[in-house]
């Protein structure tokens, strides 16, 4: 089966959040329209400078740490929600100290106009 435009935004998404340096431009500018927003609790960003400079600051704090989809893409209309968690790479689903699940609003080119995040398990501080 193919992927539908849900999935096909959201596998941008992921490639976005978990892309390098390097690429990480061309993943956000592929994947938000250049006024697209991210609000979860502890951010609030606008633009793709500012969702670059977001993702940036995750991966600092989270080196060798990726963005993986966890269930399957619903939506309906121009909105999609998905579920997702932070791990190490090579960890088991489930062993992530960090998850939580997006809602995304999609433009007419089937890139995100606004995600607004929620964060369901995240470490002790």
């Amino acid at each position: 089966m193919s992927q539908n435009r849900y999935e096909a935004a959201v596998a941008r998404y992921f490639e976005a959040w978990n892309s390098g340096a390097e690429a990480r431009g061309k993943a956000v500018a592929a994947a938000w329209v250049e006024d697209g927003t991210y609000t979860d609790p502890l951010a609030r960003v606008g633009g793709h400078e500012g969702i670059e400079a977001l993702i940036a600051g995750v991966g600092e704090r989270f080196p060798g740490f990726v963005f993986t989809p966890v269930g399957e893409v619903d939506g309906h209309h121009d909105v999609a929600r998905f579920a997702w968690e932070l791990r190490p790479a090579g960890a088991e689903p489930g062993a992530a100290p960090i998850a939580g699940s997006d809602v995304i609003t999609l433009a007419e080119d089937g890139r995100i106009r606004s995600v607004s995040g929620f964060l369901d398990r995240l470490p002790a501080a």
